[in-house]
């Protein structure tokens, strides 16, 4: 019963696969073999237009190193309060971006709108020194909150920062997850609604340790592969990460698994909804928060569940955890079985 996060799970079968057909013979170094070079062809294919493709080790170099591209002197990066960027990534995007100030947008459910984003970014006027420069907008798809952005939503938020001439970062950790629930194409949730840069996470959907920098703006990229050599992600063995994208592409692996992971999230959502509990946000992708008693709590770590406990901000009074509640979050993966969920939702009704 381990929903603690899709990062404790290990590589999809098909992942590892491809990762031993590929360990066979030498091949250049540095991301200048042949197997590199196909896995950046198939991302033009995925999202249906030429974009340029730059591995990385982690989703924090990914977004940070993305960012630092678009970096300002001054510059100021829009993000949600609650946002990767803004809460885990140890200050990294301002680092990488030579001290770009990370200015929080206000928002319920995980994510903000137009009005709020063009509200935050009025206190930076354009030609006003003493207040730094706009600098670039990042949204998280799907968000800390497990939610995810409509494409109206995006298009409306990418509206905003075309007015301050401002490029749209999307943080793509859970892409996947999201784009199952879109049932939409990779297209559609990113270049054609306005997306400039991409970083596309696959480790948590399967993956050991693959993620991607992906630019729509080819002009914008030209460089960047000294961004990453500086920021230290620039693989000597590149043809490893290129064959985790080549299992992970095979076949739609990374939808299907994405499907599966936010199937299980759906199932334990309703489940703790049958049994008088509540989410504090709606499930649209892989992860769920949970308001339960905290003696349920206990009884389901003492029975082996592995769980986090979450704080819980800006929920209406209905909502809320009381006094004797605690708000959780469990998160769900191509590994989460049938028998975790069946027996989680077990030891929860024992409680009930």
């Amino acid at each position: 019963m381990n929903f603690a996060s899709d990062n404790w799970a290990g590589a999809a079968p098909a992942v590892m696969s491809a990762l031993t057909r590929h360990n066979t013979g030498f091949a250049p170094a540095y991301g200048t073999d042949p197997l590199t070079d196909s896995i950046s062809q198939k991302f033009n294919e995925i999202f249906e237009r030429e974009v340029a493709v730059f591995f990385v080790a982690t989703g924090t170099a990914a977004n940070s190193l993305a960012l630092a591209a678009y970096g300002k002197p001054g510059g100021a990066i829009f993000c949600h309060q609650g946002s990767h960027i803004q809460v885990d990534e140890c200050n990294c995007p301002e680092f990488m971006t030579g001290g770009g100030k990370l200015v929080s947008v206000p928002g319920g459910d995980g994510k903000f709108g137009a009005a709020a984003l063009q509200e935050a970014m009025a206190a930076f006027p354009d030609g006003v020194v003493h207040h730094g420069q706009v600098a670039s907008v990042s949204i998280s798809q799907a968000s800390e909150s497990g939610t995810i952005y409509t494409l109206d939503e995006i298009a409306s938020i990418k509206e905003v920062a075309i007015a301050r001439s401002v490029p749209l970062h999307m943080d793509g950790a859970r892409f996947a997850n999201a784009l199952a629930t879109l049932r939409c194409s990779p297209a559609d949730m990113t270049w054609k609604v306005g997306v400039d840069v991409l970083s596309f996470g696959a480790t948590k959907n399967g993956c050991w340790c693959a993620e991607a920098v992906v630019f729509f703006d080819l002009d914008t990229a030209r460089g960047f592969e000294y961004f990453r050599k500086r920021g230290g992600h620039l693989f000597s063995k590149s043809r490893f990460v290129a064959a985790q994208f080549d299992g992970y592409f095979e076949n739609d692996n990374w939808l299907s698994t994405a499907r599966y992971a936010n199937a299980m999230a759906s199932r334990l959502a309703e489940g703790i909804r049958e049994l008088g509990g509540r989410t504090a946000w709606a499930v649209e992708a892989n992860e769920l928060f949970p308001i339960l008693k905290r003696s349920q709590f206990e009884k389901l770590e003492a029975a082996g569940a592995r769980l986090y406990e979450w704080t819980a901000k800006d929920l209406s009074e209905n909502i809320a955890p009381a006094e004797d509640e605690v708000c959780l979050r469990m998160v769900t993966s191509f590994a989460t079985t049938d028998a975790d969920v069946g027996a989680f939702l077990k030891v929860l009704s024992e409680t009930v």
